[in-house]
């Protein structure tokens, strides 16, 4: 277990490293208003009609950094400083989610692979832990056991890195419409696309640890006889 550890440190510590610079990126490009003037909440709305999508919400709500689209009751959740902010941070996340809404209505396929893997994540996440404990205790007794927690953590494995093709594509389709649009200048739009970077990066850097701790339990399923 030491080493699923050393892993999860070394994760966790890049994590607040991404996490840092992204939330300094954020708070550096809040301070320059937008030329245009709309807020976080207009730039949604726009994008959203200008796609022909007029079944999604776009709705306020609390906390930093809570941004995100429910395909199951159809709204784009926008923070609260993204909702009424008026600058590129709030731009760039706005239509960030908003790129979200037009994979769903369009069928982008690894949203929907993604979305129809959920139910599965949601129950090997509850599980897991657990199976997984109880595999290394008894490796050498019932490694039969190990070998189940390993496939459980191997989906939500699976699922993090189906989601990086659906996080970078949103960015790609928001940064595209905000520059194709006239949604912001030049240099507004450079702090757009370097703030949907570094949120992109948190991404990676999730899947990457996961991968590496789904390795780290297959060595030792690997490595029981000796």
């Amino acid at each position: 277990m030491m080493g699923a550890y050393l892993i999860g440190i070394v994760m966790m510590l890049v994590g607040m490293l991404v996490s840092w610079q992204l939330k300094s990126r954020f708070q550096k490009y809040s301070k320059t208003p937008l030329a245009n003037g709309l807020s976080g909440a207009e730039i949604a709305q726009r994008m959203l009609r200008e796609n022909g999508i007029n079944d999604v919400r776009v709705v306020s709500v609390a906390g930093q950094l809570t941004d995100h689209y429910n395909p199951a009751n159809k709204t784009v959740n926008l923070s609260e400083p993204v909702y009424n902010g008026r600058n590129a941070a709030a731009a760039a996340v706005a239509a960030h989610e908003c790129g979200h809404a037009v994979q769903h209505a369009t069928a982008y396929r690894w949203l929907t692979m993604r979305s129809k893997l959920v139910p599965a994540v949601q129950l090997s996440s509850t599980v897991m832990p657990w199976v997984i404990m109880g595999g290394i205790f008894m490796v050498n007794t019932f490694p039969q056991l190990l070998l189940a927690g390993i496939v459980l953590f191997a989906m939500t494995t699976l699922f993090s890195f189906i989601t990086l093709p659906v996080e970078y594509d949103a960015s790609n389709r928001a940064l595209a419409w905000i520059k194709n649009n006239g949604i912001v200048t030049t240099s507004e739009y450079a702090m757009s696309a370097d703030a949907l970077k570094w949120a992109a990066r948190t991404y990676v850097i999730s899947a990457i640890g996961s991968l590496a701790t789904l390795l780290y339990y297959l060595s030792i399923y690997m490595g029981r006889r000796n």
